[in-house]
């Protein structure tokens, strides 16, 4: 088996005293497509900061690549997008001034992507003469995602990327993901509370409870050993992905 794109040992994190991360361990392999699930609260967005190095650590490592996630060189920071939870723009800029300066800091920027995705979301020359802090909250969202698939990046990490897309542009960001991302073998980590999306596009589910990865595995399997199981028992099957997290999760 080849190295593991993300590999996390021992990482714990602590807020006001209580464990947010407890001695967790978790790798993610080339080429998986992970969907990363827990209830409000259980620290999976304090899980991917501290995997991509935006927040210390207070025990364990993390390393991606095979380097310290804490101190990547350039050219493993090059392949690596990231849209947050939260869109972290430079909201004086004008859409394309932003991508332009993006562009700067990454080698494989794919212009005519970049082109592409803008004309197809609805960004068309009066949007992007205008200033980021006048877009709508969809809008911001889509330019965040712009920027993180327009160098074509080895590793994407979704935190809630779908949170402010409203039906329409939630199934354009889905195709976006499937036909442009997943089918080049990208390795995907995608954390989000809407559970037919999982569905659609995420082939291994890790389930984030107590400070731990609790149960991790394909969903396909996960769903058929959790059905088996209800078979067997005294509750009645089949059993849906919304069953198995609240199961796995309470």
């Amino acid at each position: 088996m080849s190295a593991p794109i993300i590999a996390i040992s021992g990482v714990n994190k602590r807020y006001n005293g209580q464990a947010i991360l407890d001695s967790l361990d978790w790798e993610i392999q080339p080429g998986q497509v992970v969907g990363l699930l827990g209830r409000n609260g259980s620290g999976k967005s304090t899980l991917i900061e501290c995997l991509l190095g935006l927040r210390e650590l207070d025990g364990g490592s993390v390393r991606i690549f095979g380097e310290d996630a804490r101190n990547l060189s350039p050219a493993a920071r090059a392949r690596i997008g990231y849209v947050p939870q939260h869109s972290q723009l430079f909201t004086w800029l004008t859409p394309r001034q932003m991508l332009d300066y993006f562009k700067a800091l990454y080698p494989h920027w794919n212009d005519a992507k970049v082109d592409a995705l803008l004309a197809r979301w609805g960004f068309d020359a009066a949007k992007c003469a205008r200033p980021i802090s006048q877009l709508s909250g969809g809008e911001t969202q889509r330019l965040s995602i712009i920027r993180a698939l327009a160098h074509e990046p080895s590793l994407l990490v979704l935190d809630e990327p779908v949170s402010a897309l409203d039906p329409v542009g939630r199934r354009d960001f889905l195709r976006e993901l499937i036909e442009g991302v997943i089918e080049r073998d990208t390795t995907v980590l995608f954390s989000t509370h809407i559970l037919s999306d999982l569905e659609r596009v995420a082939l291994d589910l890790a389930f984030l409870k107590d400070g731990k990865i609790s149960l991790q595995g394909a969903l396909d399997d996960l769903m058929e050993s959790a059905r088996q199981a209800r078979s067997s028992g005294a509750m009645p099957a089949p059993m849906s992905l919304e069953e198995l997290f609240i199961e796995v999760t309470q």
